[in-house]
């Protein structure tokens, strides 16, 4: 018998948004490590408020839904309030019930200060690292390190001589012509009118200079997690100085490996890394090199040039899953924020993903 097509809404619904979600989805583990990680934050977000006055959205909701849009490649907030309004899925994840109103999107713009002025991101990608160290997942002596140039939010037109020029009283309009043929631009010179701290760089001698930041990861080589991370206004010795940053902020007295490309196969910086007890196992230069038959000779060098191909992985999945091959924010602050998250992101994805290894093998 045929059935009725009878569409009228039901009043009631006798099933939370978590009955419909199945017990073995993705998210479910990856909100339960966020869950423990955020607990542990709540001082720091009490601490963000003032004592009295109208309540606000709690930070927990806020920070999940930003994961959420981080882990569906989400382009704005704006899509992100449309998606949790009728997602059943996400609703879970954030914490919403099914009659709980979506609030606007520009609560997000209203409260990134907040997160930035309290490090929150910083703290929570900690927490979540915390956690891997405490299941056993990091090396505590092999790491590889990596830089990745990531676009900024603004055109190559905005990039302007910081003494301006005396404009031609013919133009006129918003999208002037722009000629940049026999007009030699450097950042000494120049600067971008939408985002100053962006830089024109390029990752190769025959690449093309955009404007951009650049990213550096430290990875742990046994499960390729990233343990530390860090934004920089690029340079031509941005990677280096990163990566000497990051190992001394680790601290410790036991002689660690550090796996590296060619570019980082430069004489002070190989010096820098014996002097703070770090064997350099960079790849050697095919002219010139700073590495030496005493490192080479190791198999522990074979192995690191081997896993330190993986840190690839990391910032593959940062600029196609985490929508972060162009930043969509301003400001080196902020960019380092999104860059931060992404990575905290990545590693959830990462830490979810041996569990399940763990469990069914």
């Amino acid at each position: 018998m045929r059935g009725d097509n009878h569409e009228q809404d039901s009043i009631f619904s006798y099933h939370s948004p978590a009955d419909r979600v199945p017990m073995d989805h993705p998210l479910r583990l990856i909100k339960e490590m966020a869950n423990r990680a955020l607990k542990e934050l709540s001082k720091d977000f009490s601490q963000m408020y003032a004592p009295t006055g109208r309540p606000s959205i709690p930070p927990e909701k806020m920070i999940r839904a930003l994961l959420l849009q981080v882990l569906y490649s989400i382009r704005s907030e704006r899509m992100l309030m449309e998606q949790l309004d009728y997602n059943l899925l996400f609703r879970w994840f954030v914490g919403l019930s099914m009659d709980e109103g979506v609030w606007d999107h520009s609560t997000f713009s209203k409260n990134r200060e907040r997160l930035l002025n309290a490090d929150i991101v910083r703290k929570f990608f900690e927490r979540i690292r915390e956690q891997a160290q405490k299941q056993g997942l990091l090396s505590d002596e092999h790491f590889t390190v990596d830089g990745t140039l990531i676009e900024a939010w603004a055109s190559q037109k905005s990039f302007q001589p910081k003494e301006k020029e005396p404009k031609d009283p013919g133009e006129s309009g918003r999208n002037l012509e722009v000629n940049f043929r026999d007009k030699p631009r450097s950042n000494k010179t120049h600067e971008s009118t939408t985002d100053p701290d962006a830089r024109l760089l390029k990752k190769s001698a025959g690449g093309e200079a955009r404007l951009s930041y650049m990213g550096h990861v430290l990875m742990e080589n046994r499960n390729g997690l990233v343990v530390d991370s860090v934004l920089t206004i690029g340079s031509g010795t941005a990677e280096r100085e990163a990566a000497l940053a990051m190992l001394e902020a680790r601290g410790g007295t036991t002689r660690l490996t550090l796996g590296a490309d060619k570019a980082y196969d430069v004489p002070e910086f190989v010096e820098d890394l014996r002097d703070i007890r770090v064997t350099p196992h960079v790849a050697q230069k095919r002219e010139g090199s700073s590495i030496d038959a005493r490192t080479v000779r190791h198999t522990g060098y074979v192995v690191s040039q081997r896993v330190r191909k993986r840190v690839e992985e990391v910032f593959g999945w940062m600029k196609t899953v985490g929508v972060h091959r162009k930043t969509r924010f301003r400001g080196a602050r902020r960019v380092s924020l999104a860059f931060t998250f992404a990575a905290t992101a990545y590693n959830l994805v990462r830490m979810r993903n041996i569990e399940l290894c763990a469990t069914s093998g």
